[in-house]
């Protein structure tokens, strides 16, 4: 069975990067920064359940096109669904599905809230690693609408990316796009829309239904 592919992994993190950042409490952090991070975090902990469009586009140091890649994230409590070119992901809080397309494969695993990876099963949790800077950059136009730029720089310099940008917007409170930079030069741009924070989701939709995906093949690892 394949592995998650890497825009998944990015997709992932850049939503946790959000809730980690949203809680940084370190001194030396702009004050600024925090207010608006601060309506960030207020906006999310009133969300029930959230749907949203996310577009992932991945370029290498010198601006060149590596990959671009669309689709649907749903988020309810500990449990998600990953929608994504080729990939599905879903989440019922306890395992994990990852369905490859392609090969029709799907490896079941199981969900482990307390690891160290990245995952949506943290976002509306108090999993907050505070070991974030950030500061305020100032206020530019996206897509027609006003977002205030919040750099975030890791204190642990072993992390796999060195720099982050968050765009927040400033009339709704709610995340508009993310650009990670890794140490390997390439710089990865997460785009949100259509954002629906109390979304009718059922608990049907987290799990993984065989009869929906004739002749697959599953590779249970719990």
């Amino acid at each position: 069975m394949k592995k998650k592919s890497i825009v998944t992994s990015l997709l992932l993190g850049g939503f946790i990067l959000v809730a980690q950042a949203q809680n940084n409490s370190l001194g030396k952090s702009d004050p600024d920064a925090k207010k608006v991070l601060d309506g960030l975090s207020a906006k999310l902990k009133s969300y029930k359940a959230i749907q949203a469009n996310f577009n992932l586009r991945v370029e290498d140091s010198k601006g060149k096109l590596q990959g671009n890649k669309s689709g649907t994230i749903y988020i309810k409590g500990t449990k998600y669904h990953i929608n994504v070119t080729g990939q599905q992901i879903f989440c019922d809080g306890k395992d994990v599905w990852t369905y490859d397309k392609a090969s029709n494969e799907v490896t079941i695993s199981k969900s482990d809230p307390t690891a160290t990876t990245i995952s949506p099963e943290k976002f509306f949790t108090d999993f907050y690693d505070k070991d974030f800077l950030y500061k305020l950059n100032g206020e530019s136009k996206q897509g027609g609408r006003t977002v205030q730029e919040v750099e975030l720089t890791p204190v642990d310099k072993t992390k796999p990316y060195y720099k982050s940008y968050l765009y927040i917007d400033k009339v709704r409170h709610t995340m508009a796009s993310l650009k990670l930079l890794d140490k390997s030069g390439n710089v990865y741009t997460i785009t949100t829309s259509n954002l629906n924070g109390n979304a009718p989701l059922t608990d049907a939709q987290f799990t993984f239904d065989k009869t929906k995906f004739p002749g697959v093949d599953v590779e249970d690892l719990r």
